[in-house]
């Protein structure tokens, strides 16, 4: 739900619904309460209306005994000369809290109550029935009505009821409304701030906790949340940059540790023709190459070592240009049949000085055209066929097959050999910098071990991809992929 949705509907709980439940509660309670009173003060009839008007209510008090009385004073008035008769009304009247006062011509005939009341009450005379309101310390409400005693003299039927009991009933009634509004009121108000706290504050602070774990460094946390509100949408971006950020650092860290390793493995390549390199000159300099050929030796032996570790700085020199991205190329076109053979006729001339054949096959037809940078291309193959060579075995005639595949929208280069092969194990790593499957690094097959490293990424800023197949004490092949050069047609 959107959060201004949400707070639309907030908006409603805390003033509508209030609202309307406090009319549904008046109702309710008035309901109640007007059972109360028609049980209570002998009332026929009673509306809601009637709860706000005190003398609405007076007026309908002991309405059964009002009627009967009405009806005694026109059917047998001599009835109402009868004392006993009048104290039984009196009595049900003080049920009511009324009472009944009796005039004959004029002048009190009977009284329910006695003392100060009564004098009050001495002057009040009416001439029909009506409604009146008694001022005064004891308020009252009149209820009257005139009739003529069977001698003809005239009568007067007099009720009164405290204005105090029922304006006690009244205050009950808004005491009531008054105390379920307030506990609606709080009740609404709780759960709206429950609601907005689990679906505004709680976020917040799951945000506020996971700002602070990444200024103390730590990512192993969590902003999931499953609204799909603003903020929930605030906790989803915090969270895929939370993961960004850890995917970085753990990046950054891997890249800090290969770069350690790369250092000390380099260290460990170089010292191995350095620590030869002083030893072949401290024997010249012992005189130990006491003869031409033991000094045609010796140097011989120290610039080749001179010459590995400059290739192994070329190598290191590279990459790092590569790793950097700061390596400048030269794309240009080439033709495929071309180049590739003039590649296998410069390979085959040392592949050959070594005792190893080699097979070309191209599959593609001779126009096809490439774009690449012809220098860095060769480094590919030669690295891929240089890795191949060193690890040949001795016991068998090596070979070494180049195979070009044609392909709708790329071209596929294939090197094949038949040396020992890569375990399955350590085929995934073969392209990693500084990597070699012999784990002794005695650096016995020579090398920086960042050929196949150097090749891959060339091959990906060319555009192509780089893998490999092997099998154990069978051989190994490098394959690598790279797109076709196709002309635009510009159509008038």
């Amino acid at each position: 739900m959107r959060l201004a949705t949400r707070m639309k509907l907030t908006y409603g709980m805390v003033f509508l619904v209030p609202i309307l439940l406090i009319l549904l509660s008046f109702w309710g309670i008035g309901r109640i309460e007007l059972r109360a009173l028609r049980q209570k003060y002998d009332m026929e009839e009673a509306s809601v209306e009637m709860l706000f008007n005190p003398f609405e209510i007076l007026g309908n008090i002991s309405v059964s005994v009002v009627n009967e009385l009405a009806t005694v004073s026109e059917d047998s008035p001599e009835r109402l000369e009868d004392v006993s008769y009048l104290e039984t009304m009196d009595k049900r009247l003080e049920k009511y809290s009324s009472f009944l006062v009796l005039r004959r011509d004029g002048k009190i005939y009977y009284s329910g109550q006695d003392g100060e009341i009564s004098e009050n009450i001495e002057g009040m005379v009416g001439e029909s029935l009506t409604d009146s309101y008694i001022s005064g310390d004891f308020p009252y409400h009149l209820r009257q009505f005139n009739f003529f005693f069977s001698d003809g003299s005239e009568g007067l039927v007099q009720i009164f009821t405290p204005v105090e009991e029922a304006v006690k009933q009244v205050e009950r009634l808004v005491l009531k409304i008054s105390i379920c509004s307030l506990f609606i009121l709080l009740l609404v108000s709780a759960v709206a701030f429950i609601w907005l706290y689990q679906s505004i504050v709680q976020p917040l602070e799951k945000l506020k906790r996971a700002a602070v774990n990444i200024k103390d460094g730590n990512l192993d946390f969590n902003v999931i949340t499953d609204t799909e509100d603003e903020i929930g949408e605030v906790c989803t971006a915090f969270e895929e940059m939370r993961i960004k950020l850890k995917d970085q650092i753990e990046v950054s860290m891997q890249y800090e540790k290969d770069n350690k390793e790369l250092i000390s493995n380099i260290s460990h390549d170089l010292k191995t023709p350095i620590t030869a390199i002083k030893g072949y000159v401290e024997g010249i300099r012992d005189g130990v190459a006491d003869t031409p050929e033991k000094m045609d030796k010796y140097i011989r032996t120290i610039y080749n070592k001179a010459t590995d570790m400059d290739r192994l700085i070329d190598e290191l020199f590279l990459f790092s240009k590569l790793d950097s991205n700061s390596m400048n190329y030269s794309f240009a076109k080439l033709n495929l049949k071309d180049y590739f053979e003039d590649c296998v006729d410069e390979i085959s001339l040392d592949l050959e000085s070594r005792g190893i054949s080699l097979a070309y096959y191209n599959h593609v037809p001779e126009d096809t055209i490439i774009i690449a940078d012809p220098e860095q291309l060769k480094r590919v193959i030669n690295n891929i066929v240089g890795n191949s060579v060193k690890y040949m075995e001795a016991e068998r005639p090596g070979h070494i097959g180049i195979f070009i595949k044609d392909e709708p929208e790329f071209v596929q280069i294939e090197i094949q050999d038949n040396g020992k092969g890569i375990a399955k194990k350590e085929l995934p790593h073969i392209f990693e910098r500084c990597y070699r499957t012999d784990s002794s690094r005695n650096s016995s097959k020579g090398g920086s071990g960042l050929g196949l490293s150097i090749a891959k990424k060339i091959i990906e800023e060319h555009g192509g991809k780089i893998w490999a197949n092997s099998v154990e004490g069978e051989g190994t092949t490098m394959s690598f992929v790279l797109r076709k050069y196709k002309e635009s047609v510009a159509y008038e």
